[in-house]
C-alpha cells in the first residue's frame, strides 16, 4: 500500500482518508499478493490546536496544512501501512500452510521449469523426463499433501514401497526430482526448514536393470536390412558408429556438414528445436566411411541440397512419415522429421521383420533384435573403448561427456568375447617377453 493518503476538513475536525485491500475479496486466497476490493477507510486525525501546530487554512478554495498535520498524516500512515503489511504476511502464511504439492507443482514449479529456470527454463528433454515421472509415479504419492505438511517419513515409505519394483536409478530419480521441488519450495519462502526428500535410498532396493546396446555386426546387419532406404541407414549409422543422440540426429541440417566432419549444434526433442543436453555436446565429429556413404547417397537422392533439415518432414520422403501436428515450422522451411514415426514404420519392420508402411509388405526378419535408437550410442562407446585397446578418452570425446565417470558407469558394455581373447593374448606377449629378458 503505496498511498499517503488524503486529508479533509469538518468544522475543527482533520480527518485522514485512505484505502485498503479487502482480504476476503480476494481473486485467489492462496495468493496473498493478487488485489481484492478496494475498501475506503477514515478515521479521526486530529482537532485544531494553536498550541500543538495543528493548524489549517482555506486559501483560493483550497485547504492547506501546518507541518504538524503533515508530520501527523505520515506518521499515522507509517502505522497503517505497517499494520497491512503484517496482516497481509498472515493472509500469506495461512494461505502457504494449505498449499498442496499438486497445486505448488501445477502453478509454480512445472511453469518454472518449462520458462523461469535460468530465464530460459530447462532443456525440453529434461522437462519431458519431470513430467514423465510425475504422472507415473509423484502426482499420486502427494495427493492432498501440503507442502508445510510433508515430511521426510513420507518419503521415506514411498521410496521403500517401490523398492522392489523399480530400479536403483528409478529410485534416483524420483528422489532428485521431490529434492528438487522443495529447495524451489523453501527459496521462495513457501517452506521452513529441511529439505524432506534429503534422505538416502533403500539399501536393499532393485538392482537398475541393464541397458541395452548393439554390437558392430549388429550395427552393420541393420544397416543392410535397410537398404531400401538410406535415409534410415544414415540415422542408424550416426547413432551407432557417432554415438549421435536420437534429438541431434533429428535436427541435423546439411550445413552441419563438411569434407571431414559433422558439428553437432542443435537438438531437438518433440518438436521443440533447441541447443543439445549439455555444452560438451556442442562438438565436432570426424566422419568416418561408415557415415560418409550413407550421408553421399542419401545427398544424391535429395538432389544435392547445400542447407535445410537432412531429414526433412518434406521433399523427397514418403509422406507417411509425416503424421506428427505438433512438429513447429520455422520461417525458410520445413520441420525436422518425427523419428519416432520412422523408427516405428520403416525401421523396426526391417529389422524385426514386419510390414514397412513405404514398402508397403512385411519385410524378412533381420539377425538383429532392435533395442532402440539410444542402444546404438552405448556401442559406439564400447566399441571404440575396444578398438583402440581401452583409449577411454576417445569414447568420452565422441559421446561428449563432460565426465568420464559417465562415459564408463553408464554407456561402457562388456567386452565381447573376440575383444576379450585379444587382450588376453596381449597380456601373454608381454608377459612371454618379460620372461625372455631375464
Amino acid at each position: 500500500m503505496a498511498q499517503d493518503g488524503s486529508l479533509y476538513v469538518v468544522g475543527d475536525t482533520c480527518y485522514l482518508k485512505y484505502y485498503i485491500i479487502d482480504a476476503e475479496t480476494r481473486s485467489d486466497s492462496s495468493d496473498a499478493s493478487t488485489d481484492g476490493k478496494r475498501v475506503h477507510k477514515t478515521i479521526q486525525l486530529c482537532k485544531k490546536s494553536e498550541d500543538d501546530g495543528l493548524t489549517w487554512w482555506k486559501k483560493k478554495g483550497k485547504w492547506g496544512f501546518s507541518s504538524g498535520v503533515r508530520d501527523l498524516q505520515r506518521r499515522k500512515m507509517d502505522e497503517i501501512r505497517a499494520e497491512a503489511k503484517a496482516a497481509q504476511a498472515a493472509l500469506a502464511k495461512s494461505a502457504d500452510s494449505e498449499l498442496r504439492v499438486v497445486d505448488f507443482w501445477e502453478r509454480i514449479y512445472l511453469p518454472y521449469c518449462e520458462t523461469g529456470w535460468k530465464g530460459t527454463g530447462m532443456k525440453p528433454s529434461t522437462v519431458r523426463g519431470f513430467k514423465q515421472i510425475w504422472r507415473q509415479h509423484l502426482k499420486n504419492h502427494f495427493a492432498d499433501a501440503t507442502v508445510l505438511g510433508y515430511t521426510s517419513d513420507f518419503a521415506k515409505r514411498f521410496l521403500s514401497s517401490l523398492k522392489t519394483t523399480q530400479g536403483k536409478n528409478s529410485l534416483r530419480h524420483l528422489r532428485a526430482l521431490g529434492s528438487a521441488m522443495f529447495s524451489e519450495a523453501i527459496e521462495r519462502g513457501l517452506r521452513t526448514g529441511d529439505n524432506p526428500w534429503h534422505i538416502k535410498l533403500p539399501k536393499d532396493c532393485k538392482a537398475p536393470s541393464r541397458t541395452a546396446h548393439y554390437t558392430l555386426e549388429e550395427a552393420e546387419n541393420m544397416v543392410t536390412a535397410l537398404v531400401e532406404h538410406v535415409d534410415c541407414q544414415l540415422m542408424i549409422a550416426l547413432a551407432c558408429f557417432l554415438g549421435l543422440r536420437p534429438g541431434e540426429i533429428a535436427a541435423l541440417r546439411w550445413e552441419d556438414f563438411d569434407a571431414a566432419n559433422v558439428h553437432i549444434r542443435r537438438s531437438v526433442v518433440r518438436g521443440k528445436i533447441g541447443t543439445p543436453k549439455t555444452e560438451e555436446s556442442l562438438a565436432s565429429l570426424p566422419l568416418i566411411s561408415q557415415v560418409r556413404i550413407p550421408l553421399e547417397l542419401w545427398r544424391r537422392k535429395c538432389g544435392k541440397p547445400e542447407e535445410g533439415w537432412v531429414f526433412g518432414s518434406s521433399g523427397v520422403l514418403p509422406d507417411e512419415y509425416i503424421v506428427s501436428p505438433e512438429l513447429k515450422y520455422l520461417a525458410g522451411g520445413p520441420a525436422p522429421v518425427d523419428l519416432h514415426n520412422v523408427i516405428s514404420r520403416v525401421i523396426i519392420p526391417h529389422v524385426n521383420g514386419r510390414k514397412c508402411v513405404p514398402c508397403d509388405k512385411v519385410q524378412k526378419k533381420s539377425k538383429v533384435v532392435w533395442k532402440g535408437l539410444y542402444a546404438g550410442r552405448r556401442g559406439a562407446c564400447t566399441a571404440v573403448i575396444e578398438s583402440t585397446g581401452g583409449n577411454y578418452a576417445v569414447a568420452q570425446a565422441l559421446l561428449r561427456h563432460k565426465s568420464m565417470t559417465t562415459t564408463l558407469n553408464v554407456y561402457k558394455k562388456q567386452i565381447t568375447p573376440d575383444a576379450f581373447k585379444a587382450g588376453m593374448k596381449l597380456l601373454e606377449a608381454a608377459a612371454t617377453a618379460s620372461g625372455d629378458g631375464e
